[in-house]
């Protein structure tokens, strides 16, 4: 697909067709495409947490819902058969740029203008929001609602330096 398409095509689908999972190779592309954001000093401060099974999908939701019965929206969302949470790690960053290539030695966080730990993790997730669309999938970039994040840690042992930015979901368009 021409990347104009791409982008002309790009939405936020919220229903996914439950009964068709993301082949193993289109998720291996999600992912190659993603590492290929942009980096700050070329930190690759992130990680993504793949999420494909029905019992690691429905743990997700469980630790960043609410109690009840869903709602439409969630309960159209909750069908999507690929979950990948892109964290991000503000310590690489630090890291990287006290290296004596960049020269700031004292990791003071107050020199970044904005957390591009999570800009970065944003740009990797928006690749793989494009690569969705140019596979034939539908995809949607959500947050996970702060007071959820230490059950999503716990959950899924999420190590304390890496922070969720948001979850993207992946599917067949219901």
């Amino acid at each position: 697909m021409e990347f104009a398409s791409v982008v002309r095509r790009r939405h936020m689908v919220r229903d996914y067709d439950p009964d068709r999972p993301v082949p193993p190779q289109v998720r291996d592309r999600l992912l190659e495409h993603a590492v290929r954001a942009p980096s700050a000093g070329f930190s690759q401060g992130w990680a993504f947490l793949v999420l494909e099974s029905a019992e690691e999908r429905d743990l997700f939701w469980s630790v960043t819902t609410d109690d009840g019965a869903p709602d439409g929206w969630l309960t159209r969302m909750r069908r999507a058969p690929l979950l990948v949470v892109p964290l991000s790690n503000k310590s690489a960053y630090l890291d990287r740029y006290a290296e004596p290539d960049k020269g700031w030695t004292d990791r003071d966080e107050s020199r970044w203008p904005v957390p591009y730990w999570d800009v970065d993790a944003g740009m990797a997730s928006l690749l793989m929001l494009l690569t969705a669309v140019d596979e034939g999938l539908g995809a949607c970039f959500f947050g996970v609602p702060g007071e959820r994040v230490a059950g999503f840690r716990e959950a899924f042992g999420v190590p304390p330096e890496y922070r969720p930015v948001g979850c993207v979901s992946v599917g067949y368009p219901g």
